[in-house]
């Protein structure tokens, strides 16, 4: 828990904190799982704090020098981190639902599973910044992940603006879509592929299908499809990607590359229906992880690239 001491300067404010900090350059502060939800930490000098867990909601954090600090699990909704320093801080899992990021300096942080819906991000430093497993979407709706901060907006309006969805069925992409069940097991093997996917130079987005689905949950779906260069499908215990693929198959050409672990209760019944369309692939049959891996190359990606070449000329 949090050095009372510590805690108690700071909530004197930052010109308090500031002269502390001063007098003592190289103590650590120690305010994990503090309550500093909005508190005015305007300016603050909070380099090398220990801050994971705190709750920060809707903090005057404008121009405070979080270098190095770990943030990680920490609450940022709604705050304000206009011009503040976040060089090589940890942000690991941190909420920063809502919160204003304008000339913010991330560079070499962690923003690792971050969640980010709501997010006003501009003029961003980013050098070097691991941006992976980014949640776009509200707690309680289906996941959705991406790598990178500054498109994380752009994909949120993609799939909430008629417009843009419209423009974007034209662009050319390197977008993934994966689909599959986010239990533990299944998960790992999205997870690696979109690993893979990754370095071979792809856009990869992970769906979610297991959680509460929304009224516009279908369209999302659609949108989603309309993005991608092409899906890859793990139809291993399924449960609601059927009707999804049945939403997004019949009336969009995308390659569709379906995945089924061997010794697996096999294709679900209704797959047979979607065979009938010529971007539906055959089914890759894995019998392990690492097997997986190894085929996806020419498996899989190979596959599905012909595939979405041959429909470019149609």
């Amino acid at each position: 828990m949090a050095n009372e001491e510590h805690l108690k300067i700071l909530k004197q404010g930052a010109e308090a904190w500031n002269r502390w900090r001063e007098a003592n350059p190289e103590t650590q502060p120690n305010l994990r799982r503090a309550d500093l939800s909005e508190a005015d930490l305007n300016g603050a000098y909070l380099m090398r704090a220990n801050l994971s867990g705190a709750n920060l909601s809707w903090a005057n954090l404008i121009r405070a020098k979080l270098i190095g600090a770990d943030l990680s699990g920490a609450s940022l909704i709604g705050a304000d981190l206009s011009g503040a320093n976040l060089n090589g801080a940890n942000l690991i899992r941190a909420k920063l639902n809502g919160a204003t990021l304008i000339e913010t300096d991330l560079t070499g942080t962690d923003l690792t599973g971050c969640s980010i819906f709501g997010i006003s991000a501009w003029e961003l430093k980013l050098e070097g910044a691991t941006q992976t497993d980014l949640i776009i979407t509200r707690d309680g709706e289906p996941t959705i992940t991406l790598d990178n901060l500054e498109v994380a907006q752009f994909i949120y309006l993609l799939l909430n603006n008629e417009k843009i969805r419209d423009v974007i069925d034209t662009i050319t992409s390197k977008v993934v879509l994966i689909l599959g069940r986010f239990t533990p097991e299944r998960k790992a093997v999205l997870d690696a592929i979109r690993d893979e996917l990754r370095k071979r130079n792809y856009l990869p987005v992970l769906f979610d299908f297991d959680k509460p689905t929304s009224r516009d949950f279908t369209e999302t779906v659609r949108t989603l499809a309309h993005l991608a260069r092409f899906i890859i499908a793990d139809i291993t215990e399924t449960r609601s990607i059927p009707q999804e693929l049945q939403a997004i198959v019949p009336g969009l050409a995308v390659p569709v590359q379906p995945l089924l672990l061997e010794g697996s209760t096999g294709e679900y019944g209704m797959f047979q229906d979607l065979r009938k369309y010529d971007w539906v692939l055959e089914v890759h049959r894995y019998d392990s992880l690492e097997g997986l891996i190894a085929s996806l190359g020419d498996r899989v990606i190979a596959p599905a690239e012909a595939k979405a070449k041959e429909l470019e000329k149609r």
